[in-house]
């Protein structure tokens, strides 16, 4: 007796190989039956027809342990940190390593499969708190302890996020060590949020191929991309680079199908303004001399005439308490005028009134390069993005639309409206190439024997609504998306299931 019978539909098994027709049949969350199933006995029988069949989407970058920070380890100033992110949504961080969180997780129950990697901001932080330094031995051996524990308890390979504090005061040794520790408790991984994408592009590349290399693990870079106009076409020689050290390498990188990226404000104040971590950042900006000193800073550095892109090129998302709410949806340069003050101004108030606590998305990139690299093939489809729901604590703010655009917008806009690639190959992008490169078994195709992900969608119809004005809204043309063989969408309605699993070494 099967499970559920997917009748008829267009079968893409993820691979990038044209699509065929035929039944798909499942069983204690297996895929273990495909061909004509018109004869066999089913609990349950979906009508497809017209439809298509695709292994479930794996995001390659959705903030699980991404660009330098997780969820665990915590101890010293890594707790507190991860505490006040949670004072944000009135939660208790009730873990301090992955193994804690993942069983959290697993008896609370999740609808979608969870895996993560592990953040050497984190983990840096942990053991040297906001030092602005290079790590001594001891901190250094401590450090990569954790991330062979983190690897142990299940975490897929480690992060690091190079413009973010700690992360940026990583010098090569410290990351080649954290990698090397990786591989060495199974994990051969290293994926980064690079030092620098806009002038030093190249240059940031080159360094996380040499740490690659330098461990013996496979790189991946995260939102590859070249920022602010002067870096427009940038990515032409930086492709180049990654597929000439990815043969046989497993070099790879991810992007999301947007010219706007999402960070913190924070990122844009002068490096000396932020050694040392939040608290010194904002004892600094609230001493007047130091502030308009950087205010100055500021304003050269985004003139356009100098090269910058303009403040009204940063949309502000979401702040960390309700004082300030209401600017959520407003551009630097409209905020600034809200206030009657300089744009550099009106940042560093915001930034200092919400403690630093600011999201914005940044309009830098350019339409042709992010097409570039989304069709290398090499690249997989990642959001970027947290987990957020459209009501309760998480829908807050005016969050970038990757949050619930980010896959229906490549069939749209790269599928159906650019024709970089077939609906084949942008389907392998969302499954078998990222299940690849972060070591997920049994999963990303539609093979006997594989875990029953899987979602039923009209490959011709499907298309994101989300904007960065209305970004809660929900995408069209996906019908039905099944969790290791459970609906947790059925008809376009959640059913309140949650069958997801914590995939632990990828398991």
């Amino acid at each position: 007796m099967l499970g559920t019978v997917f009748e008829g539909p267009a079968v893409f098994d993820g691979t990038g190989a044209a699509p065929f027709t035929t039944d798909v049949g499942v069983a204690d969350g297996r895929i273990v039956a495909i061909g004509d199933l018109s004869e066999r006995d089913a609990y349950e029988r979906v009508a497809c027809r017209s439809l298509a069949l695709v292994p479930g989407f794996i995001d390659g970058h959705s903030h699980g342990g991404n660009c330098g920070t997780s969820i665990a380890p915590l101890q010293g100033t890594a707790l507190t940190a991860k505490q006040r992110d949670a004072d944000l949504y009135g939660l208790e961080v009730g873990w301090t390593t992955f193994d804690g969180f993942f069983t959290q997780v697993e008896q609370q129950g999740v609808a979608l499969n969870v895996a993560s990697l592990v953040g050497l901001g984190t983990t840096r932080r942990c053991v040297a708190g906001d030092a602005p330094r290079a790590l001594d031995v001891d901190e250094l051996r401590a450090q990569t302890r954790l991330v062979r524990d983190a690897i142990d308890q299940g975490a897929l390979g480690v992060s690091s996020g190079l413009i973010y504090e700690p992360g940026r005061h990583a010098d090569r040794a410290e990351l080649v060590a954290c990698a090397e520790a990786a591989r060495a408790a199974g994990a051969a991984r290293y994926v980064s949020h690079v030092r620098d994408e806009g002038d030093e592009v190249e240059a940031a590349i080159a360094e996380a191929l040499a740490i690659g290399e330098a461990a013996g693990v496979a790189v991946q870079c995260s939102h590859h991309k070249a920022s602010g106009k002067r870096n427009w076409g940038k990515v032409h020689r930086t492709l180049p680079m990654l597929d000439r050290a990815g043969r046989g390498a497993g070099v790879a990188c991810d992007a999301y199908p947007y010219v706007a990226s999402w960070t913190e404000l924070a990122t844009i104040l002068p490096p000396r303004a932020r050694d040392g971590g939040d608290d010194a950042a904002l004892e600094r900006l609230r001493d007047p001399a130091f502030a308009a000193a950087a205010a100055f800073a500021l304003e050269l550095a985004r003139d356009p005439l100098l090269g910058g892109d303009g403040w009204d090129t940063i949309l502000v998302t979401d702040v960390g308490s309700e004082r300030n709410a209401e600017v959520a949806g407003m551009r630097i340069d409209e905020l600034a005028r809200h206030w009657r003050m300089t744009p550099s101004t009106a940042a560093i108030r915001l930034l200092v009134e919400e403690k630093l606590r600011v999201d914005c998305a940044f309009f830098s990139m350019n339409e042709d390069d992010v097409a570039a690299v989304m069709s290398a093939s090499f690249c997989c489809v990642g959001s970027d993005a947290s987990a957020r729901a459209f009501s309760g604590i998480t829908a807050r703010g005016v969050p970038h639309p990757r949050t619930y655009g980010t896959f229906p917008r490549v069939f749209g806009r790269y599928v159906r409206g650019r024709r970089v690639f077939t609906a084949a190959e942008a389907i392998r992008r969302m499954t078998s190439l990222p299940a690849d490169l972060f070591g997920l078994r049994d999963r990303g195709r539609i093979v006997l024997g594989a875990h029953a992900d899987l979602v039923v969608l009209n490959v011709n119809r499907v298309i994101d609504r989300a904007t960065y004005e209305h970004p809660f809204a929900a995408p069209e043309g996906i019908r039905d998306v099944y969790v290791n063989g459970r609906a947790v969408l059925r008809d376009g309605a959640l059913t309140g299931a949650r069958p997801g699993r914590v995939l632990r070494q990828g398991r």
